[in-house]
């Protein structure tokens, strides 16, 4: 039953994410945003979610009152949308509200899922946030004529992450009590290299993330062909959850993150190289399975060898990745969409894992 619940969880938390990803930039194009504002619109969550872990380091615990706080504020964010989405200013308001929210929700959640299911379990149930994830590509590709169509689909997802967590933490006693505290030790300096690898991982990913589908639908794909994309990519990210776990036990998991990112430099040159080319792009789109699926996998993992209070690890790993990371991403990506857009993200990429180079990590 704990296995359904987390899934159910992931599923639901995913078909926020892949409505949100997928096409809100298509969205806020179709209402008349231009690049750099959609841009910095998509570098508003990311940015509340680097800033959230700060304030847990000394003043504040995600305890289960905070975490159903979240719940709520995400719910309110997504509501906001409606009367907001017509107006930049107003619509980066519950932006920033749903990025604070998100940034406690996951890591409250999937460090019990880590935790209880075990690094070789933990994947076959994050592939269910990966099938909602899919799902929501092919399906809202075929609604989309009224964008508010999406705005829909997020609030009825976020209201089913919000169900399923409450039914996960509701009466159990792992939920009601920490076994860790915030008075352990937290440092950065130790293992400076893995966090920058982290942060600039990310950073690549902001021309995929925000820029994806508009760059695939000017460059001759249609907008259902695109979705089709994202859910090729995501069976692949599903396989590799599945059957990740001999390679968890087989390599180390520095030399999988490692692994992980230099598919993503790979898979970035190949989208420059052939930005037309509908081949090119369903051969990137396989390589999802390592830059995010094997990569998210053996990263949070290694954290979790080096930190104590792991909780904490996944809130900075979410915010100094997923957060800082995306915030500069999709600034820069907006910024710099174009022609060259995936050469500079595949050069950031490569960043990426020189800096791995330098971590001298558990091997």
């Amino acid at each position: 039953m704990i296995f359904f619940k987390i899934s159910g969880f992931f599923f639901f938390y995913f078909v926020v994410t892949g409505v949100y990803v997928i096409f809100m930039p298509k969205i806020l194009q179709m209402i008349g945003y231009s690049t750099p504002q959609i841009g910095a619109i998509f570098a508003l969550a990311p940015l509340m979610r680097f800033f959230v872990p700060f304030f847990f380091l000394k003043h504040f615990e995600l305890t289960q009152k905070v975490f159903y706080t979240a719940l709520g504020g995400a719910l309110f964010s997504i509501l906001m949308f409606y009367p907001t989405i017509n107006h930049f200013y107003l619509f980066m308001l519950p932006n920033m509200l749903l990025g604070a929210c998100l940034g406690m929700i996951l890591p409250y959640v999937e460090t019990y899922a880590m935790e209880h299911l075990q690094k070789e379990r933990f994947g076959r149930s994050r592939l269910f946030g990966s099938i909602g994830f899919m799902l929501t590509g092919i399906i809202l590709a075929q609604h989309l004529e009224d964008y508010t169509n999406g705005l829909h689909y997020l609030l009825l997802g976020i209201a089913l992450t919000a169900c399923f967590a409450y039914f996960l933490t509701q009466n159990n006693p792992v939920f009601t009590t920490s076994s860790t505290t915030t008075e352990v030790p937290f440092s950065f300096l130790h293992v400076k290299y893995l966090w920058l690898s982290l942060f600039l991982m990310q950073v690549s990913f902001g021309a995929f993330y925000n820029f994806f589908t508009i760059y695939e639908t000017e460059h001759g794909i249609s907008l259902e062909g695109t979705s089709y994309l994202w859910a090729f990519g995501v069976i692949c990210e599903i396989i590799l959850f599945y059957f990740q776990a001999p390679l968890l036990r087989r390599f180390s998991l520095l030399s999988l993150v490692k692994l992980g990112v230099f598919a993503t430099a790979l898979r970035w040159f190949l989208l420059f190289l052939f930005p037309s080319s509908l081949f090119i792009s369903y051969a990137t789109q396989s390589l999802h399975a390592f830059s995010f699926a094997l990569h998210h996998t053996a990263a949070l993992s290694l954290l979790y060898t080096l930190y104590a209070h792991k909780k904490l690890a996944a809130q900075f790993y979410y915010g100094f990745s997923f957060g800082l990371g995306g915030f500069v991403g999709a600034l820069l990506a907006g910024y710099f969409y174009g022609e060259y857009l995936y050469l500079y993200a595949s050069f950031i990429a490569l960043l990426s894992l020189r800096s791995l180079m330098l971590f001298k990590g558990r091997e």
